[in-house]
Formats: structure tokens, C-alpha cells, sequence
């Protein structure tokens, strides 16, 4: 990995430790105009019945961990801010899920898991990192390309956006603003059988790899 690239993410990763405590109430304020597409999503993630040795990367403060454990037999939340972790574990309460802090981008392989699930991550991965998986079966949910509202981009072409918390500090990030449809093609050019829907400003699905 480039030290530019690897700057990016330790920034990205200072980012939303520092956005912790705000993050439910700018993610989801009150008088939410798309709950009514998550309520959809979550019946999809349901039906898709994620169950066995679950993985969560980048789990965040929990928004769909609940969800998760309905189904897994375990399972293990992972996030590189502890500061999200704790807001998680006070919020889901259940002593069956594992908590691990751990930078996402440099963990093994996740061989031993059954099903891998991530939220709202696909989009901060750089492009040069989208093929580095093992297989298996995958679960996702992520904000997409839309015209609702637009970024403060430092680099469109390249996908970094600059982002400020109520703090007044400014950080940059990672954003990938996929189609379905691309993503889709994406993930079966790299040998992946998978299945992208989107309802602006969304899109989830899952995908499954020939290793299984």
C-alpha cells in the first residue's frame, strides 16, 4: 500500500473515531426520509438469513448488529474505533457478541467465517483494494450513486471527500459512489455470483465466491 493511500485510511480511520458520539444522530436524525427504504433493507437482510460464524467489518455503533445476531451462532464485531465498539456493546447488550478492534484493511483473511456483513464500508474502500477478498459469502448494504445530495469532493475522479464534524474539524475520506448495476458487473468480472438492488439513495445485496 502507498504511504498516500495509507495516510488517507489513518485519516479516515481518525475521522469516525472523532465522529463516534454524533454518529446516530446525523445517520439517522429524527424524521429519518429514508426509514422507510432501511425498514426494506432490513426484511431483505432477514430473508437472506446470515447465520453460523458471522463477521461484521466495520460494525460502527451497532445499527445492524442486533439484526445480525438474530440468525448468527456467533458472532464478532470488528471496527478500528473503540469509541464506536463502546457505543455498541452499551446499545446491543448482548454478551454472545465479540468485540474486536482492529484496523479492517489489515486483517487475515477471513477463512473460518460462514457469512461476512458490512454496512456502509463498501463505499469507503479505495478502488485499488476491491479485489483483496478470499471468497465466501458476503452481505452488504451501502450508500450509492444518487443525486440527492452531493459531497464536498477534494477528489472526485479519485474518490476522496472531505467531511466536518459539529466539532469544527475537517478530515478526509474515502468515497466510492457505486450503481448497482456496475457494482454488480464488478463483482461477477471477479468471479463473484452476486445480486446488487438499489433504492436511492441505497443499494444491498450479497454476493458469493466459488471458494464455498
Amino acid at each position: 500500500m502507498g504511504n498516500d493511500k495509507r495516510e488517507l485510511l489513518d485519516e479516515q480511520i481518525r475521522y469516525y473515531r472523532a465522529r463516534a458520539a454524533e454518529y446516530d444522530t446525523t445517520t439517522t436524525p429524527d424524521g429519518d426520509p429514508y426509514a422507510a427504504a432501511a425498514t426494506r433493507i432490513r426484511a431483505a437482510l432477514r430473508a437472506a438469513e446470515p447465520r453460523g460464524r458471522v463477521l461484521e467489518l466495520a460494525a460502527g455503533t451497532g445499527n445492524w448488529t442486533a439484526l445480525l445476531a438474530e440468525f448468527a451462532d456467533e458472532l464478532t464485531a470488528v471496527d478500528a474505533s473503540p469509541e464506536m465498539l463502546a457505543l455498541k456493546a452499551d446499545k446491543i447488550g448482548d454478551p454472545c457478541v465479540r468485540y474486536r478492534v482492529a484496523d479492517v484493511f489489515t486483517l487475515p483473511p477471513a477463512g473460518e467465517s460462514d457469512v461476512v456483513f458490512f454496512s456502509f464500508w463498501l463505499s469507503h474502500v479505495p478502488a485499488s483494494h476491491f479485489a483483496d477478498s478470499p471468497g465466501g459469502r458476503v452481505l452488504f448494504v451501502d450508500e450509492g450513486a444518487h443525486v440527492l445530495w452531493r459531497e464536498d469532493w477534494v477528489d472526485e475522479g479519485g474518490g476522496v471527500v472531505r467531511r466536518r464534524l459539529t466539532d469544527g474539524t475537517v478530515h478526509r475520506a474515502v468515497k466510492i459512489l457505486w450503481r448497482a448495476e456496475d457494482l454488480q458487473a464488478r463483482l461477477t468480472d471477479l468471479g463473484w455470483e452476486a445480486s446488487v438492488q438499489a433504492e436511492e439513495p441505497f443499494y444491498w445485496g450479497q454476493a458469493i465466491h466459488g471458494r464455498r
